[in-house]
């Protein structure tokens, strides 16, 4: 039986040990912020991406033997109050479209930032493999870039609100939110 530690919990897979990590973390661990793209060998979309021992790589393309003793960390791993750097930048920017791919572009970045703090363009665009479909591509540079000031702790993000905030907390916290005046909508 496989065992590995997922987001700083020690886990152990009563699974095939040829099962590709994805489906672990999907269909066991309930883990769904980690996607099922393309899947196996041909995989471009990089929906599936999760850090192992700190390296962005495809869940689809890590069996759990390989993960084996290993450190996993998902989306849901990365920051629990959606306080990391890369996902306020995301929001920040407005570089989220439909959201299938983000889980794996902000895992890619958080990644890339913890190597280089300060990646030009170029080192971004070899960084984030995704492939995204709603060509978000100039906002997510941009995003990524600005995370990277905050890691350097040149600049700060108070961008999204944290998970379960009241809507009228939100809209307060974040200008761009609106919550219905529900007195005028009884007029």
């Amino acid at each position: 039986m496989p065992r590995m530690t997922v987001n700083d919990r020690p886990v152990e897979f009563d699974l095939d040990p040829d099962m590709p990590l994805l489906f672990a973390l999907r269909e066991a661990a309930n883990l769904t912020g980690t996607k099922n793209g393309a899947g196996g060998a041909d995989c471009s979309c990089g929906a599936c991406m999760v850090l192992v021992d700190g390296a962005a790589l495809r869940s689809c393309r890590i069996t759990l033997a390989e993960a084996e003793g290993r450190f996993i960390t998902t989306i849901e791993g990365l920051s629990r109050d959606r306080s990391h750097p890369v996902q306020q930048a995301m929001v920040a920017e407005q570089a989220i479209q439909c959201g299938f791919c983000t889980p794996g572009i902000v895992i890619a970045a958080a990644a890339l930032l913890q190597r280089n703090p300060a990646p030009g363009r170029d080192e971004i665009a070899q960084a984030i493999p995704n492939i995204c479909r709603c060509g978000v591509y100039p906002r997510l540079v941009r995003a990524i870039e600005r995370a990277g000031r905050v890691v350097q702790r040149r600049e700060s993000i108070s961008a999204a609100p944290a998970p379960a905030i009241d809507a009228a907390d939100a809209a307060e916290l974040v200008p761009a939110l609106r919550v219905p005046n529900r007195s005028a909508e009884g007029e």
